[in-house]
């Protein structure tokens, strides 16, 4: 008789509980022997020469008291060590409310374990900015913007990190807005990132922002690492993580619940995104927890007018969510996706499994060129396992013109208690599988000899890059 499971998880808990209470008792003997007591821990990184608390500057953690000047006298002080080792601002434990802060190069943003900055309810205390322009127009209204509480343009080695402190963008009331058609300006993001370099955004919480959670933007070599990102599944486009016209970033070990896609891979929208011309490429996602019951872990587009290509994703497990990796695309986009790459996918309570649509009904203005039709070709998904799904595919290329070279390999879905009809919905494209239950449509044929789709065996030069960490060092003084 095979020994219960069960019973070993107790007693491998059991070990556990006793290791760490052992471990708890000696930390406690070997503090009581030294001779004085422990005092604040300092926060060291070896990559800052300078370091300051952002209570040097008048800051009050008590939830109330607006710190939007403290932030600003902070970081404009640090920014004169720019070019002198750079410098580290860290946010204590207290809650510190501001509205937006505007970072600075050569700088890190550390936030304490207990640290929680909180989004100002003030909406004086959030300027605008000018447009996007690969966008043309506000997406919640035309003609103007908020920036982000969290905001930096034309920086070069900045990092934003922690020992897991939190930014709570306190989204809520513009929620409330924007559902009631009451903004006149588009809602801020809570981090926003542009025309930067060796950003690194790692180790936080961040929760309830107001639209879009991290979103850096005409950015080169992008590390997001680490991030617990919360929002109810209800809340208006509260995507966790949108990299928009970037090259070579890196996005791992995160743990999204999102009202709108865990991630969203973007490049401009429509005739202003094909003017500006800057794609999205050189993309490795891995080790993704997606929870997203209304949308994707992945969305490549809907404003994907700059191109996307070269997007690599691995490791990615998706629960509750209504896809794993969706295309969005429409006539007037323009541009590309092409060459992505997907594996290891696993998928738990799902409405699609792979889904393509080429009729999103989404544009900046109707001046779009109706010839600009989108490329999209060579897509490819392996080693994909999925359980409790309502529809396998839906992939709806466009009229004239096709979606080609989709290859699909070594898929097993399991459907649900009442799946749709017509398991596989295929339309303009075309490719072919291998490998794949349940049986796909007539236009992805399965292939007689056994194969895997391609995935990438070089390494992007992002992934070779190290996070910029800092350590606690504590230090004791005598009786």
């Amino acid at each position: 008789m095979e020994p219960s499971p069960f019973k070993s998880r107790k007693s491998h808990v059991k070990i556990e509980s006793w290791a760490i209470y052992i471990v708890g008792i000696v930390l406690l003997i070997l503090g009581e022997c030294r001779t004085g007591y422990a005092s604040q821990a300092a926060v060291k990184c070896t990559s800052r020469k300078h370091s300051a608390s952002l209570t040097d500057f008048g800051a009050v953690g008590d939830g109330v008291t607006s710190n939007t000047k403290a932030f600003k006298a902070a970081i404009d002080h640090l920014s004169l060590y720019a070019s002198d080792g750079g410098a580290l601002l860290i946010v204590p434990p207290g809650k510190w409310l501001t509205g937006s802060f505007n970072l600075t190069s050569h700088f890190t943003l550390f936030l304490h374990k207990d640290a929680v900055i909180l989004g100002s309810q003030d909406e004086s205390e959030w300027p605008f900015l000018e447009l996007l322009p690969s966008y043309g127009k506000g997406r919640d209204a035309p003609d103007a913007r908020y920036s982000s509480l969290i905001f930096g343009t034309n920086l070069t080695d900045v990092v934003i990190t922690g020992n897991n402190g939190t930014i709570d963008g306190q989204g809520a009331p513009w929620w409330t807005k924007y559902r009631a058609g009451e903004l006149n300006a588009t809602r801020p993001y809570l981090i926003e990132i542009m025309y930067s370099k060796h950003v690194q955004i790692f180790n936080l919480t961040l929760v309830n922002s107001p639209s879009w959670v991290v979103h850096p933007i005409y950015c080169r070599n992008v590390i997001i690492q680490g991030l617990t990102i919360l929002a109810p599944i209800d809340s208006p486009n509260t995507d966790g993580i949108d990299p928009d016209s970037c090259t070579n970033t890196r996005i791992e070990d995160c743990f999204i619940v999102s009202g709108d896609d865990c991630i969203a891979v973007k490049s401009g929208w429509d005739q202003y995104g094909i003017k500006f011309g800057m794609p999205t490429k050189h993309l490795i996602i891995r080790r993704l927890t997606c929870i997203s019951p209304d949308s994707a872990a992945i969305a490549l587009g809907s404003e994907m007018s700059g191109g996307i290509e070269d997007v690599r994703a691995e490791d990615i497990t998706a629960i509750n969510t209504q896809s794993a990796i969706r295309i969005k695309t429409a006539v007037g986009r323009g541009a590309y996706v092409k060459d992505i790459f997907a594996r290891r996918l696993v998928l738990k309570t799902m409405k699609y499994v792979f889904w393509m649509t080429g009729s999103y009904k989404s544009h900046p203005d109707p001046g779009f060129d109706p010839n600009a039709l989108p490329d999209i070709r060579a897509i490819n998904y392996r080693d994909v396992v999925a359980e409790n799904v309502s529809h396998p595919a839906r992939l709806e290329g466009i009229k004239g013109d096709t979606f080609k070279g989709i290859c699909i390999s070594n898929v097993t879905i399991t459907l649900s208690e009442n799946p749709n009809k017509l398991l596989w919905n295929c339309t303009n494209v075309e490719g072919y599988t291998s490998n794949v239950t349940p049986k796909p449509c007539d236009l992805l044929p399965e292939k007689e000899d056994k194969f895997d789709c391609p995935y990438p065996e070089d390494r992007l030069p992002i992934e070779d890059v190290a996070l910029k960490t800092c350590s606690f060092l504590t230090t004791y003084r005598s009786n």
